[in-house]
């Protein structure tokens, strides 16, 4: 069958105890963009058990169709199951395009569909567009440890396949009262040796908030000096409402939690304030950030790469500085109260 027989834009649809992964959002939400150049419709594929009440929401988010697979096989994600449906569903229904969220699931999940489908498929993408002459679908990731930009193209296999990082793209504002055109398939599930038996799963609790969510990031790199410098970012979150994050040199000596590391081996943000606090804006870092709506920055060497991305810079010992500035900010407050 000749690729121009696919049609349409199908997005994988991660969810977790019944609860929808924000990535999935995000992708629908480009899917819809892309959608209009393409002149077709966007498809949410929603796999799991019991989750038939999730559907309502995937079209709020603008998905024109839902595909449902409820199945007890897929209660809990493990491999085989979820790539037997999603092969199925790519086989029966011809997608143009497949997307997923750049998660540990989709990470999982899409090479091995690629594979099952023989086609190709384009890791951690930041950016999709339609080529304006061919219609294929450019996908755009970060190459060589993130000191190029590459753009990758599918121009012989169908579907064009791409797991997207989280918090690149941007869910739309929610349509009240979307009705959802919602189709049930089921493919089938027989174990196989493909199989494997989950024995138990151990959550991680965690009070902190997915810096993911933040909308003030107080964000520390090597310039902080040593972990225990990290209580002053905590006085300053604690003061202006904000959250802790890191880049990644922190995250490799230990200093901090690799759930709060931003960059593009760590998390994309875009959070409404960015503190960028003794980072000195190497490109990787640069890649989970820049697209945040203000981004101040403080560091001792005058020269240092942030500084070209951000709105204000404050040259000078971030271990006297940080402190001056939760001080003002916390008698500001105080005055207003």
């Amino acid at each position: 069958m000749g690729i121009e027989n696919y049609k349409g834009i199908f997005i994988f649809v991660q969810q977790v105890d019944n609860k929808i992964t924000g990535v999935s959002y995000e992708l629908i939400g480009k899917g819809r963009e892309l959608a209009v150049e393409l002149g077709t419709e966007v498809t949410a594929v929603l796999l799991g058990s019991g989750i038939r009440s999730l559907a309502d929401d995937l079209a709020a988010y603008g998905a024109d169709k839902v595909i449902l697979v409820d199945d007890p096989a897929l209660e809990i994600y493990t491999t085989e199951p979820y790539t037997h449906a999603m092969d199925s569903i790519i086989n029966k229904y011809k997608p143009e395009i497949v997307l997923y969220g750049a998660t540990a699931i989709g990470r999982d999940l899409a090479p091995r569909v690629s594979a099952r489908v023989h086609t190709g498929l384009t890791a951690d993408c930041t950016k999709l567009e339609i080529d304006p002459q061919t219609q294929n679908l450019r996908m755009t990731r970060p190459a060589f440890g993130g000191n190029i930009m590459a753009t990758i193209v599918c121009p012989d296999f169908r579907p064009q396949m791409a797991t997207v990082r989280s918090g690149v793209m941007q869910k739309i504002k929610r349509i009240e009262g979307a009705k959802v055109n919602l189709e049930e398939y089921n493919p089938g599930f027989e174990k196989n040796n493909k199989y494997v038996e989950v024995l138990e799963v151990i959550k991680k609790v965690s009070s902190k908030i997915d810096i993911q969510d933040a909308n003030i990031l107080i964000s520390g790199g090597r310039g902080v000096g040593k972990p225990e410098n990290f209580k002053i970012l905590d006085e300053l979150a604690e003061v202006i409402g904000g959250t802790v994050s890191s880049s990644r040199p922190c995250v490799d000596s230990g200093w901090v939690e690799k759930e709060l590391q931003v960059g593009q081996t760590g998390k994309t943000v875009r959070p409404n304030v960015y503190f960028a606090i003794g980072i000195s804006g190497a490109i990787q870092h640069l890649a989970g950030m820049e697209e945040s709506e203000l981004i101040i920055a403080i560091n001792k060497d005058e020269s240092a790469a942030i500084f070209d991305v951000a709105d204000y810079g404050i040259v000078g010992n971030l271990n006297e500085i940080v402190p001056i500035l939760t001080k003002k900010i916390k008698a500001e407050m105080a005055m207003k109260n």
